[in-house]
Parts: structure tokens; sequence; C-alpha cells
């Protein structure tokens, strides 16, 4: 018998160039679900890597079966990570969705706790926070952590979301909320993640709180330049003005 009575937890994992980290990320994931006694189903939406990180994605599924882990790949020049999201959901079978980084920044040993308080306070969604408790960002220069501080702080004094980390890819959600948030969601790349907390208060949907630690990731490149900060700002301003 599965120790949360009969759900199923999908796991969305979008992927670019992460063959050195998947194997491990998918590793613990198995290791912690199955510690945990909860049914589970880890998803790997590929963005079309160069590296091979798709056929890594298939050994893994050979490795640990075709019913716990499910390869799809996306190719597309307007792909997000809210892209990877729809078409991830597609295929998940689970009633609750956990989205995360492959990257490993983002440990599955935090998934039970993300677990146990959404049955806690039987919330829509539960989000991985890195700004409250005893949670925090390891592996980050100053500019990473004062982009991603400051970005938060704007946001809420100009949005007041009620949720104290906005930009992070750590979350939890019932499988139909995150639907009704896919339609609703029009940003794309860094801002997508706020925008979703933002039209899920607008919604009245509850949001519970986990305190996670955050690693830089060990292998593969960061996405975040210069670009994403402009889009960043453009999506909040437009989230302000439309919310």
């Amino acid at each position: 018998m599965a120790a949360d009575g009969g759900d199923k937890f999908s796991v969305l994992l979008p992927t670019y160039n992460e063959r050195e980290n998947l194997p491990l990320v998918v590793w613990l994931l198995v290791r912690t679900f199955r510690q945990s006694g909860n049914n589970f189903e880890i998803i790997i939406i590929d963005d079309g890597s160069p590296d091979g990180t798709q056929e890594i994605a298939e050994q893994l599924e050979k490795i640990y079966g075709s019913d716990k882990i499910i390869v799809r790949e996306i190719i597309s020049i307007l792909s997000s990570s809210g892209t990877a999201y729809i078409h991830g959901m597609k295929h998940a079978t689970g009633n609750f969705i956990v989205i995360m980084d492959a990257d490993l920044s983002h440990h599955p040993k935090f998934i039970p706790e993300l677990i146990r308080k959404q049955k806690e306070g039987n919330f829509d969604i539960v989000s991985g926070t890195r700004y409250k408790g005893n949670g925090g960002v390891y592996g980050w220069d100053l500019r990473r952590k004062l982009i991603s501080r400051g970005a938060n702080f704007i946001t809420q004094v100009l949005l007041r979301p009620g949720a104290s980390d906005l930009t992070g890819s750590f979350r939890l959600y019932r499988k139909e909320v995150l639907q009704k948030l896919m339609e609703k969601c029009v940003s794309k790349g860094y801002v997508f993640q706020m925008e979703m907390i933002v039209r899920a208060r607008q919604l009245g949907y509850t949001i519970g709180e986990v305190p996670i630690s955050f690693v830089d990731r060990v292998y593969g490149e960061s996405k975040l330049g210069g670009n994403e900060i402009v889009s960043f700002l453009k999506g909040l301003l437009t989230l302000f003005a439309t919310t």
C-alpha cells in the first residue's frame, strides 16, 4: 500500500544538455520515492539536446522500466520550461505533478517534505523556498544572489503574491491546478515561474511553502544571462499592469 493513500506523483524533468546530471538525479528520485513508499513516474522532456541526453534518458528507461521512466522529446525554437510542462503533462498519469530542474540544483530529498506539507494543509500548490526558514542558496556568486533576491523583492512590492520564493522552479501541484494555470500563463523564461504563483493567487488557489537548499549546477552552463534579466523586468511590468 502506498504511503500516500492512492496518490500518484508525476515528476516533470525538462532537460537540455544534462547527460552528466540525468543518471544521478533519476537515481536519487527513484530512491527517494521508493523509500517514502509513494507511487511515482518520471517524465523526461528533452529539448533536442545535442550532447546525447536523449540517449541517456532512453537507457534509464530500460534500467528502471517504462512504467517509471517516460522519455519524450520536444524540438522547438520557442521552447521554454512552460512548453516542456505542457508537453510533459500530456503524458502524466499522476494526480499530482512535481516540477524540478534536472541539473542537481534541486535535491529530490525535499520531495517527501513537499508531499507532507500538501497533505497537512490540503494545499493546491507547495513551493520549495530558498528564502524562508532554513532554506538557502549555495554556490552562487554575489551577482546571481543579488539578481534573485532583487527579483523577489521587486515582485513582492509590486504584486504582493503571498509567497516568499517566486522565481524558484521546485514545486508540487495538483494536476488540474497546473493545467488551469498553464492555460492562463503567457510568460516565457525566467518570469514564467513567478507568473504561475501570481495567477494562482488570483484564482484563489492555496499555496504552502517548504524551505529547500538550492545548489548551483555542477555540470553544464546556466542559462541566466543579461537577456533573461531584461525579459524578467518586462514580464514583471506586464504582470503588474494586467493583474
